[in-house]
């Protein structure tokens, strides 16, 4: 058994792409998640190759650094919070990565802070805006119901951080349709 850390893969059409390129080297893989890959077997250096430069082209990067694979798992684990369960673990966010990596949060925050430039909590916010922005675009639900779904105590408090990070309120957000969202792999 083999495990690949994979950069950039944010979501199921990511996890599709990136089985496929597994397959087109002739690598089975077991398991396909946000960051990481699980396979049968070692892959020799000329898969390991072609596969890096297969996954380059589509945006992705191997991960062959602890460090990066560390920050990549990191990420993952805090999309899959954001974007999966919408945010509606009753855990707090340190006690949810030391579970979900099995590390102390102090030491995952201070690795996160070195090689991303900005703290764990700063990137968990970004993206917690990005899947309100989203919601906001689908115009299905309320600001109310936005900030009951992402666990915002207060569409005041929403409010507040959406414009903190994003310069503009959640209303002009709305107002504005032509103003791109941040994709989640360059936050």
């Amino acid at each position: 058994m083999s495990t690949l850390y994979i950069k950039n893969m944010v979501c199921d059409r990511c996890k599709m792409a990136v089985s496929q390129a597994l397959q087109r080297v002739g690598l089975s893989p077991t398991k396909v998640e946000l960051g990481e890959v699980n396979l049968e077997k070692e892959p020799s250096s000329d898969q390991l190759s072609t596969l890096r430069t297969a996954l380059e082209q589509l945006g992705f990067e191997l991960l062959d650094d602890q460090r990066q694979q560390t920050i990549e798992q990191i990420k993952s684990a805090l999309i899959r919070l954001v974007r999966y369960r919408d945010n509606q673990s009753s855990t707090n966010l340190s006690d949810y990565l030391s579970s979900e990596l099995h590390q102390d949060y102090s030491a995952l925050s201070k690795l996160f802070s070195e090689v991303e430039g900005k703290t764990l909590e700063r990137y968990y916010i970004e993206l917690r805006i990005e899947r309100v922005k989203e919601l906001i675009r689908y115009d299905e639900l309320t600001l109310t119901q936005i900030a009951l779904r992402m666990n915002y105590s207060s569409v005041a408090y929403l409010s507040s951080q959406f414009k903190s990070v994003t310069g503009m309120t959640p209303s002009r957000f709305k107002a504005m349709k032509d103003i791109p969202r941040t994709s989640l792999d360059k936050l």
